[in-house]
């Protein structure tokens, strides 16, 4: 799997934002009871056990806060850590430091958030051959990055846009009026690469007959699934998606599907404990 990238002009729209949000007209505080000239050191840490993602946003706001701090890196996006495990240590002024604290943890503590539940989700599929998809389940504004650590967890990125792929869901069908028609106009416009959802094996059918390339299978249950895997026959790639949980993700890799999407990646990882310590020890 390609190593995931972001694209500077997502990070850089990200620290705009969110520093405009965070920082106002300036830190009122600091400037009250800082003097602009003292020196900190910090030491990013993070408390508990998290796949690191988040790391060049968090980078790039220090950089915009105290540009002449110096920044040793100890650990990057994608590694799996331990609690009390040192990210990163900075030496800098301290007005800039305290002033871009809040913000960078928000990034990183969010996306590592996803990260780290991501990859508990691809390590219970593991050895299954099935494929862990994220979603558009994100917020609004933070799709970019939201999948770029889906991805750095171990997940595959579905579609990012609705110009990003075909998919035929239930409404698409409910307005068409059926499977059948919902895929043959779609093919007849032109598109490639047609994902049709079926909420049962008859639909399944239909969707292969009107030349479906690849099916979402909604909240079928493992037997279900099993059955629409050996009606398939390979014809066709298969998504197993809906109320997929860790308790349940890994009888339904098991059922043969090729990829299960999980909205709860983008949607419901909670954040993770990173914390910015002062370091008080002057040799460290």
């Amino acid at each position: 799997m390609p190593t995931p990238t972001l694209d500077p002009a997502d990070i850089k729209a990200v620290v705009d934002a969110a520093l405009a949000e965070d920082i106002g007209t300036g830190d009122i505080t600091t400037k009250a009871v800082i003097p602009d000239d003292t020196p900190l050191k910090l030491v990013l840490s993070t408390r508990q056990d998290i796949v690191v993602a988040g790391l060049p946003l968090a980078l790039e706001v220090f950089h915009r806060m105290a540009p002449d701090a110096v920044v040793t890196l100890e650990a990057a996006d994608g590694d799996k850590i331990t609690a009390g495990t040192v990210i990163a240590r900075l030496h800098g002024p301290a007005a800039g430091l305290l002033a871009g604290e809040r913000t960078a943890l928000n990034i990183m503590q969010t996306l590592s958030g996803i990260a780290t539940l991501t990859r508990t989700y691809v390590d219970a599929i593991d050895g299954t051959g099935a494929v862990l998809l994220d979603t558009r389940k994100t917020l609004p504004g933070l799709r970019a990055l939201s999948k770029y650590a889906t991805a750095i967890g171990g997940a595959t990125n579905h579609r990012m846009r609705l110009d990003d792929g075909v998919l035929i869901k239930d409404n698409h069908i409910a307005v068409a009026g059926s499977v059948g028609i919902a895929t043959r106009r779609a093919k007849a416009s032109g598109l490639k690469d047609i994902e049709v959802e079926c909420d049962t094996l008859a639909q399944v059918t239909e969707a292969i007959d009107a030349g479906a390339d690849s099916l979402l299978l909604d909240n079928m249950g493992p037997e279900m699934l099993s059955q629409a895997v050996k009606l398939c026959a390979g014809r066709v790639t298969l998504e197993a998606s809906g109320g997929v949980s860790l308790a349940t993700i890994r009888t339904i890799a098991e059922t043969g599907v090729d990829t299960i999407s999980v909205g709860a990646l983008t949607q419901s990882a909670p954040a993770v404990d990173i914390g910015l310590d002062i370091v008080l020890d002057p040799e460290n």
